[in-house]
Formats: C-alpha cells, structure tokens, sequence
C-alpha cells in the first residue's frame, strides 16, 4: 500500500532513483509518481521498466523516464545523470536503490567476483552522488537517500561481499553528509529488513523461513516494497531538512 502522506516541496522535483525498474526500486518510482515528482530512473532491465513507465502512464497521466544503463560502466552512468537532468532539471532528489544480492559463500568468492559485486553494491553509490552534487550546489539543496541493508547486522552468513559492501554505504553516507551539508545537500542511509519482492519470492522465501522472520519482528507482518516508501520520501523531503548523516533501519523491529 503507498502511504497516505503527501509532501508538498516534491511536487514538480526532479527525481532519479537507480535500480528503479523492479523490486522496491518500482516502488519508489511510482511513490514519487504519486508526489507529482519528475521522475527518471536507471535500470539494466528493459521490459520490466518499460511495462512499469506504460502502467504508470496510464494510472497517473505523467510517464517517468527509464534510462537504461548498466552502473557498472561509470561514463554510462553519468550519460544517465546528465539525460535525467537534461529532462526535468537538475537532480535535487536522489535514491541510490540499486543492488544485487546474489548469495555466494565465502570459499567461491574470487577476485572477479568480489570486483565485480562492489561494483554493483557500492561503488555507484558514490558516483551518482558525485554526478548529482554539482546540480544540488547550485540549486543550494539536494536529499541524497543511499540504500544500505540489515544483512551485515544480523550476521548474514550467505554472501559476505554484498554484507561488506552494505556497510560500506554508511560509510559513505556520513562521508558525503559531512562534506555536502556545507552546500545544503543532505545525505542519509536506509536500512530495510526482509523486503518479499518478486525476486526474494523466487529465489529464496520459504513458507518456514519467512514465518520465523516475521516472528522475530516487532510488527508481526511481510514486509513488501511499498513499506519502503514512505521512509525514502521523508528523507527526500523538507519535513527531514536537518536530519543528515543517519541510518534509518526499516525492518518490522527485527533488530
């Protein structure tokens, strides 16, 4: 369910969300969509994001733009920032979703892999946010929203470079916030628990497994993408000015 709330200074904001093509990225998108925002986002994946601008089309009369692009190759991705601001003005918005949490276990792990998975999980994180800052200096404010994870808090024991990553992404969330404040940009993590996407349903839920999660959370209910939203858009907006440098931990109160 997206949430009720509605935030006025996102009305008309230009918006770019990585990975915002499936999963809680989809989410997001049409969260912001539902703002009346100018949304772009970047995914590799072109029938799933075309299908969600179409649907959104046609539920909501303003279509986002879908960039394809793979974040991996860092020229593409500024190509990407540049299109999105080229668009609808400078980014003063942006989500850092995008990730890939394939399990892997520690004696498979080669230099290629590990490479290859930090370059997916963290390093984009750090150069959308560079694409974006000088947009945000001159407009003299941005939200930066970095998606981090719970899987490094809780152990997780099934794939130790998307854990390392992840903690790094609040790293570099208190880097930026202390060097960008100064611009008025904010910078701040969010930290969702088990999130039952189509992609976790597939791969990884069992009826067991999901049960003894939900039972360890405070609130005794799936977490599904649009629990994310709202959180995202109270950073993103202007009811969060002086709130930067923070890790926000969305998971029912597993933790």
């Amino acid at each position: 369910m997206m949430p009720s709330a509605k935030f006025a200074d996102l009305e008309g904001a230009s918006v770019l969300i990585t990975g915002g093509g499936s999963g809680i990225g989809a989410a997001l998108t049409e969260g912001f969509m539902r703002q009346k925002a100018k949304v772009a986002f970047i995914d590799i994946a072109e029938g799933p994001s075309n299908a969600l601008a179409d649907r959104l089309e046609n539920e909501l009369g303003a279509r986002a733009l879908f960039i394809k692009a793979d974040l991996r190759d860092i020229e593409a991705l500024r190509a990407a920032v540049a299109k999105a601001a080229a668009a609808h003005g400078d980014v003063t918005v942006l989500v850092n979703n995008a990730a890939l949490d394939d399990r892997h276990a520690v004696e498979d792990v080669s230099v290629e892999f590990w490479d290859n998975n930090q370059a997916i999980n963290l390093r984009p994180q750090f150069f959308t946010a560079q694409a974006v800052a000088p947009g945000m200096k001159k407009a003299g404010r941005g939200s930066i929203v970095n998606f981090t994870s719970t899987s490094f808090l809780i152990n997780h024991p099934d794939l130790p470079s998307y854990t390392a990553a992840k903690a790094g992404v609040i790293g570099l969330t208190k880097g930026l916030a202390g060097r960008l404040g100064r611009d008025g940009i904010r910078v701040n993590a969010i930290a969702p628990g088990w999130v039952i996407t189509e992609r976790q349903q597939a791969l990884w839920v069992t009826e067991e497994a999901l049960a003894a999660h939900v039972a360890k959370q405070s609130i005794k209910e799936v977490m599904r993408a649009d629990d994310l939203v709202g959180p995202v858009l109270f950073l993103a907006s202007d009811a969060s000015r002086m709130l930067t440098a923070q890790t926000l931990i969305v998971d029912g109160g597993y933790l």
